[in-house]
């Protein structure tokens, strides 16, 4: 009987050190140039790997091989079997993985920066590896980490095509509004009329409860912007912005305005609708 709890107590000990040593809190996009380790299989191995972004490819993880934690936190590799690298492309979700601590790398023999990294990494500072890394992570929500890399291009040239509007999709999904705006001002300079550029200049508007404002830019769209790709969104989160303040005067007025481009929407047609509704009781 002893024995038996002997054992279950360095269980409970080694599930205990595991758990302290490796922490599965980190997100794919958290992990650019990071060794992670996923959880453990059915026999306690867990795989491991560095994850990196590759030009083409997006985020990479390179399958180094598995480990296992003995009774005293120390990790035990065991490597791919397969020779030559084993690379599998990510996509971003709400998967877990863990940085493993420097203070492994040795017990897993591996180095803090790989090598063969450095072939990926060429090119790293120009001004179209910086926007479009900046890009990716806005694309994966990751605003913060996008406006790193967007922000040093801003300082290379800050009037490379594309980067203004980019910095300020950052500077939206962060609340960051006013720099927002201000940003997208200087960008319609040179291109008035482009849809992009004029919906996250509305949209920037309407959170900074600038709505007249909002109004104007919208009303340019419809009539002088060739794509019509963005209007029903435009005019939809300027009314949902009156209908939360419940200014019902402002609200019907632009309900009426802009039904046309509401009621051609299968998707904010329904919602419009409601809230014209809601309003009402």
């Amino acid at each position: 009987m002893n024995k038996i709890f002997t054992l279950l107590g360095l269980l409970f000990v080694f599930n205990i050190s595991a758990q302290n040593t490796i922490q599965f809190d980190k997100k794919f996009v958290q992990s650019e140039d990071k060794w992670v380790a996923f959880p453990a299989d059915s026999v306690g191995a867990y795989p491991y790997g560095f994850i990196y972004i590759d030009a083409q490819a997006g985020l990479t993880f390179d399958y180094e091989g598995t480990f296992k934690i003995d009774l005293t936190g120390k990790f035990i590799p065991k490597r791919r079997e397969i020779d030559g690298q084993m690379k599998v492309r990510l996509q971003p979700n709400n998967n877990l993985v863990a940085f493993i601590p420097d203070s492994k790398f040795e017990e897993l023999k591996i180095d803090k920066v790989p090598d063969w990294l450095k072939f990926y990494k060429e090119g790293e500072n120009s001004i179209k590896r910086l926007y479009d890394w900046g890009y990716m992570y806005n694309g994966w929500n990751e605003c913060q980490k996008a406006l790193e890399y967007l922000e040093k291009a801003q300082k290379i040239d800050p009037e490379y095509k594309g980067l203004r509007v980019e910095l300020a999709y950052s500077y939206n999904c962060l609340r960051q509004y006013q720099k927002a705006v201000d940003i997208l001002k200087i960008a319609l300079i040179k291109e008035p009329l482009d849809a992009y550029t004029n919906k996250e200049l509305i949209y920037a508007e309407v959170k900074n409860d600038n709505l007249k404002d909002a109004e104007n830019v919208c009303r340019k769209v419809f009539k002088e912007c060739p794509d019509k790709t963005y209007n029903a969104e435009n005019a939809y989160n300027i009314l949902q912005a009156y209908y939360i303040k419940k200014d019902i005067k402002n609200f019907n007025n632009w309900f009426a305005e802009t039904n046309s481009y509401l009621m051609s929407n299968q998707k904010l047609k329904p919602l419009a609708e409601q809230m014209k509704t809601e309003l009402k009781q």
